[in-house]
């Protein structure tokens, strides 16, 4: 019954993406091109409602599907760290055209092409495991 949530929950989530725009190569240009608002928009919206989601969780002690209790636990002030990661998303996202969930959603409209770049970041993902333990954190 679970999985079938996430179904449910990850089809949305390729609909609104697809219906938006989010997963055109031609936003995501404009955008890095400073050409138009189109998604800028859409991330300001996305992180408008992540602040008003993470204020409801913590007011209202809001668990998990598992009845867990979700818990924000602090993050350090190292920023070279997020400047460094925020560099490789960046120019993965610029060279691809697609972060990492239009990926999905591309493969699923029949972009076949965007198979090698869901192999780089399958790859990329696997070799920051091997490296995790001697980067900086």
């Amino acid at each position: 019954m679970k999985a079938l949530v996430y179904i449910i929950a990850g089809t949305a989530f390729g609909i609104v993406m697809a219906k938006s725009e989010a997963i055109s190569w031609f936003r995501i240009q404009e955008m890095f091109r400073f050409q138009d608002f189109h998604m800028y928009g859409i991330i300001g919206t996305a992180v408008v409602l992540g602040v008003i989601s993470v204020a409801l969780i913590k007011k209202y002690k809001l668990r998990d599907f598992s009845g867990n209790p979700i818990v924000f636990s602090p993050k350090d002030k190292t920023w070279p760290r997020y400047i460094i990661g925020g560099t490789f998303f960046g120019l993965g996202w610029a060279l691809t055209g697609a972060c990492p969930g239009p990926l999905f959603v591309n493969l699923g409209y029949g972009f076949f092409a965007i198979s090698i770049a869901i192999l780089g970041a399958l790859l990329g993902t696997w070799l920051y495991g091997l490296l995790r333990d001697k980067l900086p954190h």
